[in-house]
């Protein structure tokens, strides 16, 4: 699994590689790296696969962001509790701490 920054940069490269497509006419050659072989591919065929792959790293992003947003309300929930039984705590130990 990739961090959000791995697909940060992920998203750039593969929006430079958009637009450099975009410049492109039916003419031209475009190929595509397989291993260690250039193979010819369609134009409209790259520019599919680019954009299918801007979808799915934007896609992965947004469940990162999403996950990290249900853990930091979860952190919050956590803290909460805690605060609440370290006044517990030193309601019962007599020492509770006056609020100004």
């Amino acid at each position: 699994m990739l961090r959000v920054s791995e697909h940060e940069a992920q998203l750039t490269e593969n929006n430079i590689v958009k637009e450099e497509l975009h410049l492109l006419v039916s003419q031209n050659l475009v190929y595509k790296l397989i291993g260690s072989v250039l193979v010819k591919q369609d134009l409209e065929e790259a520019k599919g696969t680019v954009g299918k792959r801007l979808e799915n790293i934007n896609g992965e992003i947004k469940q990162y962001e999403t996950q990290m947003k249900e853990m930091e309300k979860r952190s919050e929930r956590h803290r909460e509790v805690l605060a609440g039984l370290q006044h517990e705590y030193q309601k019962s130990q007599g020492k509770v701490p006056v609020k100004v």
